[in-house]
């Protein structure tokens, strides 16, 4: 169970990291937005990157095997950044529209899956 919430709250956690970081690039289209100037876009990026550490640090929280949870340190980093991939790919493209998946792209996700499943053999 902690291992789904942890995987829940991550997948949570970078959907809203990916908007702050990115987001930006797609509301430039907003005139009002436009507008901004980089610190006020700065400002609106940290305002939905709190949301980010509403779910991030309860994660690593939950999922911590010294605090109970079901992953180690390095574990819980190797699972973050494959769900951080997944989510940039998936907001690339719906939302940008203007990347597509090429070959190397599935050959690199076939590794990365790789590297979890070695992350996690003993």
């Amino acid at each position: 169970m902690k291992a789904f919430l942890t995987i829940g709250l991550l997948f949570l956690s970078n959907s809203f990291m990916v908007m702050a970081w990115y987001g930006h690039l797609k509301f430039s289209e907003w005139s009002w937005f436009n507008k901004l100037g980089l610190v006020a876009i700065v400002f609106v990026s940290w305002g939905i990157a709190l949301f980010e550490y509403m779910f991030q640090v309860p994660a690593n929280r939950i999922g911590f095997n010294q605090n109970g949870g079901p992953f180690t340190l390095i574990q819980l980093k190797v699972i973050q950044e494959v769900i951080t991939l997944i989510v940039f790919a998936i907001f690339t493209l719906f939302v940008f529209k203007t990347e597509s998946f090429r070959l190397n792209h599935l050959i690199s996700f076939a590794f990365l899956i790789l590297a979890v499943y070695f992350m996690f053999k003993k």
